[in-house]
C-alpha cells in the first residue's frame, strides 16, 4: 500500500472516529452502514444458538464463508462456537479454497466436519456426471441431507446473498426446509422487526442465512475494513483456462476439453469460489482489496451471473436445486 493511501485511510479513519465521538457527546451513537450489516448478522447468529439445539455452519474456504466465520468469532468469543464447521466436499473443489479452509480451523481451534460427495455416489449408487464439464454440484444435495440426518442437524447457517441470484433474492433470513430437506417458496415466514420464528417440526430444519442483506460490494468492503485474509485465489494469478462461452475456464483433471478447444494462460481472479468444474474466472489485474473494490464498484454483473455455468442451465437452475434440498 502506498504512503498516499495510508495517509488517505489514516485521515478516513480519524474523521469516522471524530463522528462517533461527538455523537456520544451528544448522547447519541450512530452506526456507519457495514456497523449495522454487522450487527444484524452477530443478532441472527446468537438467535440461531438460543433457538436451535443442534445448529451448524457451512464452510467451505470461500469469502463468504469466511466472513460468517469471522463474524461468529465476533458473536460468541471469548467461548467456542454453538456448533461445528461442516463442508460438504464435491471433490472438485479449488485447492487454494481447501488449504485455507483447514487452516483456519485449525487457527481458531472449532470442529471441522467434512463430507464427500464422492462417498455418496458410492452408498447411494447416484450416476456420475459425464461430459466436458462434469460437475457433481447438483449431488452436493444428497451428501448434504445425508449429513444433516447424520448429526440431526436442525438449523444449517450459511453465506448466501440476497444480490446474488433471483431465487436466493425471496427467501427468508430463517428458510424453513420440509422433513425431505425441500424449500417451499410459497410458503415463507414474515420476518417484521428482525423477529425470526425458528419453530420447526420433528424432521425439519431450517437455512439461515446472515449476511443476506449484504451485497458483494459489502462484503468487500467488510473484509478490508476488518483486514480479514482470504485465499490466493482471488486476487489476481496466473492460471491456464479454457474459454467457453465467453467464460473461462481453469483447467483442471475434472473437465474434459475438446480437440479444437484453445487453452491460454491468463491474469485472472474468481467472485466466488465453487467447483471448478461450474465456477469461471475474470480477466483482472487486481492484486489488492483497493483494486477489487474497485472493478466491482465498475461491474453491472453479479458475480453469480457472470462466472457460475450451473446458473445457466435454465431460468430456475437455483429454484429448482432450492426446491430439492440445495442450500
Amino acid at each position: 500500500m502506498g504512503r498516499k493511501q495510508q495517509e488517505r485511510m489514516r485521515i478516513t479513519r480519524k474523521i469516522i472516529m471524530n463522528h462517533k465521538t461527538s455523537d456520544k457527546k451528544m448522547g447519541r451513537y450512530q452506526l456507519d452502514y457495514l456497523e449495522q450489516l454487522e450487527s444484524e448478522a452477530i443478532h441472527i447468529f446468537r438467535e440461531v444458538a438460543g433457538e436451535f439445539e443442534r445448529p451448524a455452519l457451512l464452510f467451505s474456504g470461500g469469502k463468504d464463508s469466511i466472513v460468517l466465520v469471522h463474524l461468529a468469532l465476533k458473536a460468541f468469543r471469548p467461548g467456542r462456537f454453538p456448533f461445528p464447521l461442516v463442508h460438504i466436499d464435491t471433490g472438485h473443489n479449488f485447492n487454494e479454497a481447501l488449504t485455507y479452509r483447514d487452516q483456519l480451523a485449525e487457527a481458531i481451534g472449532e470442529k471441522l466436519i467434512v463430507r464427500k460427495v464422492a462417498d455418496t455416489i458410492v452408498s447411494k449408487q447416484l450416476t456420475e456426471p459425464k461430459g466436458k464439464f462434469a460437475s457433481r454440484n447438483a449431488l452436493q444435495t444428497y451428501t448434504l441431507l445425508d449429513t444433516i440426518e447424520e448429526f440431526e442437524f436442525d438449523a444449517c447457517i450459511g453465506g448466501a446473498r440476497r444480490d446474488e441470484e433471483k431465487a436466493r433474492a425471496k427467501e427468508r433470513i430463517f428458510s424453513v426446509r420440509d422433513e425431505f430437506g425441500q424449500w417451499n417458496p410459497k410458503l415463507q415466514r414474515p420476518e417484521l422487526w428482525n423477529t425470526y420464528n425458528g419453530r420447526i417440526n420433528k424432521g425439519e430444519n431450517v437455512r439461515v442465512f446472515p449476511i443476506s442483506n449484504w451485497t458483494e460490494l459489502d462484503v468487500w468492503n467488510y473484509i478490508r475494513r476488518e483486514n480479514i485474509q482470504l485465499p490466493s485465489i482471488y486476487f489476481a494469478h496466473e492460471r491456464e483456462v479454457l474459454e467457453y462461452e465467453g467464460q473461462l475456464i481453469a483447467i483442471s483433471p475434472f473437465i474434459q476439453p475438446e480437440k479444437n478447444d484453445v487453452i491460454t494462460t491468463k491474469t485472472v481472479r474468481y467472485r466466488t469460489v465453487g467447483d471448478m468444474t461450474c465456477t469461471a474466472a475474470i480477466e483482472s489485474n487486481a492484486s489488492t482489496l483497493d483494486d477489487i473494490i474497485d472493478e466491482i464498484i465498475l461491474s453491472r454483473t453479479s458475480e453469480r451471473g457472470e462466472t457460475r455455468i450451473d446458473d445457466k442451465v435454465s431460468e430456475a437452475a437455483m429454484e429448482d436445486r432450492k426446491k430439492n434440498g440445495y442450500f
